[in-house]
């Protein structure tokens, strides 16, 4: 079967697509014949051994898939053999075949395409769980969404209004503002042009957004701790930017501010029920209209590396989807 492997972390260039012998199911664990994988920003990071749960060389990217269910291993009965599935796991997915933990499992409906299945659980999964369960986002408060046309901000903005808050959406052109704009945002701002603090304040009357969702980091977090009201929630999703900024202690203590991590695969090991619970929450509403995926590109398993480094340089926006024939 084919893969695409990373043998050593010097970063994406170094992967290479490969025939390997197929994966094997231990117990407690499926074998995945895989139809879409999707790409998140983490695949680059795990090339160059800086992901939070590094594997050792050689591997192959990828958390998030779409498939059937191939084979079974001893004890799993949560699945059957054809079934369709959204398969989760540390990496693996940019392959024809994968082999997952079934606990990381769930039923993919019937009408649900691969490419949103693969599109689906990272990028909804971590914005439902930050703004639901960490940030305890309200109706009526006010969320800034940074990164708002990316894989997993467009999502923030799409759970956001969901919620019942006022989303003003970031980006650094108008071409992906208006993304955001089409999938519910309710002001913008234009981060290459746009005093971002000033016009959080503004926006706000002065009084600062109750919630601050960053995939960035960089000089965005900086204008947020600037920009957030009080007794407000700052949420780190990643550092897209490229940089991992330093917070100042005492800007937490005069407005009482908190500053939340979001690290969403942790939930499959320290608690699999939220997550479970979480994404059944958001497949209910994608059959029921309200959630859909937006998946700006595909590419074949062969073009991997051009589909990471369309994510890796910002120029994709919503969600870029490898298939797989």
């Amino acid at each position: 079967m084919k893969a695409i492997i990373c043998h050593e972390l010097t970063g994406p260039a170094a992967l290479r697509l490969e025939e390997i012998a197929e994966p094997r199911p231990g117990p407690g664990q499926a074998r995945v014949r895989v139809r879409a994988c999707g790409v998140n920003f983490a695949d680059s990071l795990i090339t160059r051994g800086q992901y939070q749960l590094q594997p050792q060389p050689p591997f192959s990217p990828g958390f998030e898939v779409a498939g059937e269910v191939l084979e079974r291993g001893e004890g799993v009965t949560s699945v059957a053999v054809g079934d369709r599935v959204i398969g989760m796991a540390g990496c693996g997915g940019y392959a024809e075949q994968m082999v997952v933990d079934a606990r990381r499992i769930v039923p993919m409906p019937a009408v649900m395409s691969w490419e949103h299945g693969a599109a689906f659980p990272v990028a909804f999964g971590s914005s439902h769980i930050a703004l639901w369960h960490r940030a305890r986002l309200q109706a009526g408060e006010t969320l800034v969404v940074h990164g708002a046309s990316g894989g997993v901000g467009l999502t923030a903005v799409v759970i956001g209004k969901q919620l019942g808050a006022t989303v003003i959406a970031t980006a650094s052109s108008p071409e992906k503002l208006e993304v955001a704009r089409r999938h519910g945002a309710d002001f913008l701002i234009d981060t290459s042009r746009e005093d971002v603090r000033a016009r959080i304040r503004e926006l706000t009357d002065g009084r600062g957004a109750n919630v601050i969702y960053d995939p960035v980091g960089g000089d965005l977090f900086a204008a947020s701790l600037r920009s957030i009201a009080f007794e407000g929630r700052i949420l780190v999703i990643g550092f897209a930017g490229g940089v991992a900024p330093q917070i100042p202690a005492n800007h937490l203590l005069v407005k009482n501010v908190d500053v939340i991590g979001v690290n969403w695969p942790a939930y499959a090991e320290l608690n699999p029920d939220l997550m479970s619970a979480s994404l059944r929450m958001l497949i209910d509403g994608y059959l029921a209209g309200t959630i859909r995926p937006h998946v700006s590109a595909t590419y074949p398993l062969e073009q991997a590396v051009e589909a990471l480094n369309q994510v890796i340089t910002r120029k994709s926006t919503g969600k870029v989807v490898i298939t797989v024939e």
